[in-house]
């Protein structure tokens, strides 16, 4: 089963299961989910080929569904839901194929569609990190930049799914680079979810656009659309106050 870093309270409230992008890990998702946990108990787990979990030899969202569900049924029988990016289409999938399992669901700057980016790139950038030489965070910080990795952000959250004891990166960067194709897609289902939902974005991103909100509102027919001023995919880590305000609002009100 998936490994979770677990924030408890002692309210009635429904828990809060917070699932990661790409790349990303429960770890990263510290300080949304300390301060989500004053109001409710608060969960994020480590999506497979990430973090603390399982290395697999499949990433589909099917699979990352799956995964969710396994946990879900476990601990809590039902839960809200956040996912952002990769975790979103997840969040997505589940609330699709097994909507008895969702309460309400919160989709962070994702679309329930095929993107014809590739994040293959940063895959080879982390290859390229000659791990043996790596003393210290610093250092690996410095080979990303050499390697390309231009945006300081994106090198210091690759650097925290770094293991700088083992030297080696919590990543299965193989199962990743051969399931790509999957991970920029979206699987091929039907269904609708009729819990309430709300897609959150950023004003500065171009993941959730316009024109997707047909076929959101196809799948998700409660839909609610905000976005977050200044902020760009990474919402939560560049507008961590207002992102926090926005979803502890949003599930008070459906409360």
């Amino acid at each position: 089963m998936l490994q979770k870093i677990d924030y408890p309270n002692q309210s009635s409230r429904s828990p809060l299961l917070v699932v990661h992008g790409l790349y990303g890990s429960a770890r990263n998702w510290g300080v949304v989910c300390r301060k989500l946990s004053s109001e409710r108990p608060v969960h994020a787990v480590d999506n497979r080929n990430h973090g603390e979990s399982d290395w697999r030899d499949t990433h589909s969202y099917l699979d990352l569904a799956n995964d969710l569900a396994e946990v879900i049924e476990a601990e809590f029988g039902k839960v809200d839901l956040l996912g952002h990016s990769m975790g979103g289409k997840a969040a997505m999938t589940l609330a699709l194929t097994r909507p008895e399992l969702v309460n309400r669901l919160i989709v962070a700057d994702i679309a329930p569609v095929s993107y014809s980016h590739s994040q293959l790139q940063f895959i080879h950038a982390m290859r390229k990190v000659e791990l043996a030489t790596v003393e210290k965070r610093s250092d690996a910080l410095a080979q990303l930049e050499a390697a390309g990795v231009e945006d300081s952000t994106l090198r210091s959250f690759f650097t925290q799914s770094l293991d700088l004891k083992a030297k080696k990166w919590r990543l299965n960067l193989d199962t990743l680079e051969a399931e790509m194709p999957k991970i920029m897609s979206f699987p091929n289902i039907t269904g609708e979810f009729m819990g309430k939902t709300l897609f959150l974005s950023g004003s500065n991103s171009d993941y959730v656009l316009p024109e997707h909100r047909p076929l959101i509102k196809t799948f998700f027919p409660k839909a609610a659309f905000v976005k977050i001023s200044g902020a760009g995919h990474w919402l939560h880590a560049e507008k961590p106050a207002e992102f926090i305000a926005t979803v502890d609002a949003w599930l008070k009100r459906g409360e």
